[in-house]
């Protein structure tokens, strides 16, 4: 089953300590670093990173997202290994705690991926995207009520968060709550309609509660949104061959 996943956060304060004054060019590759993706922020980073003008801090922001830039090159371990790098400059860094987390759930290893939420949500409370993401790892495992309870707080914290909605949708749907899940889905689409996972989500609850005209509509709006969704073609190719 689908859900959506908030994979990573970006840090984008570069701070300049004291009287330093950095040149328009290392400013440029500071919002670069920040802003873009793929070989252009990791380049970006990198000079950022090896700029001694650059304080300890903004290295590490910097750090942060360049593993950023890796993990959605599905480069894992250079992901971890920046994440290391951000963290040991700056040991309270909660973004890079639970960036590195997604990237240790990426890779299947769950318990030190819920490490890292647990230190990303001890250095700040508040950061929603790390109980949803440390939802996701309980999920994984098999935790469903700590996962709804992690969810719970996510949205708690974000109300807008669509994402968490969506997640806990999944985990209703897992218990066998169908209507929850749905209620859940229905607010994860009223706040982001784009997505394609919740409508094939709400599908598979629909279909889950024999409600195949609702069913075939979602998938409809699944495959209209990502059309190479072979979940949701699979799906409007048998209920609509059986009619």
């Amino acid at each position: 089953m689908c859900s959506w996943r908030l994979l990573v956060l970006v840090i984008a304060l570069f701070v300049v300590a004291g009287p330093v004054l950095i040149s328009p060019a290392i400013a440029d590759d500071a919002a670069t670093c920040v802003n873009a993706s793929g070989d252009e922020a990791m380049d970006a980073c990198t000079r950022v990173i090896e700029n001694r003008a650059i304080s300890t801090n903004n290295r590490a922001v910097a750090y942060n997202n360049r593993g950023r830039a890796y993990k959605a090159k599905g480069d894992l371990d250079r992901a971890v290994a920046n994440y290391d790098k951000a963290i040991r400059l700056d040991p309270e860094n909660a973004v890079a705690y639970s960036n590195r987390g997604e990237a240790y759930r990426s890779k299947g290893d769950l318990d030190r991926a819920i490490a890292d939420y647990d230190e990303a949500i001890r250095f700040d409370p508040k950061l929603a995207v790390a109980y949803n993401n440390r939802g996701l790892a309980y999920k994984a495992k098999g935790g469903l009520d700590r996962a709804i309870a992690d969810y719970d707080e996510a949205i708690r914290l974000d109300p807008e968060l669509a994402v968490a909605y969506n997640n806990r949708g999944v985990a209703y749907k897992a218990k066998g709550d169908l209507d929850r899940a749905i209620a859940d889905y229905d607010e994860a689409i009223r706040l982001d309609p784009k997505p394609a996972d919740a409508h094939n989500n709400r599908g598979n609850a629909y279909l889950a509660k024999r409600d195949v005209d609702r069913a075939i509509a979602d998938y409809d709006e699944t495959v209209r949104l990502d059309p190479k969704n072979d979940t949701a073609n699979a799906a409007l190719k048998a209920l609509k061959g059986a009619r």
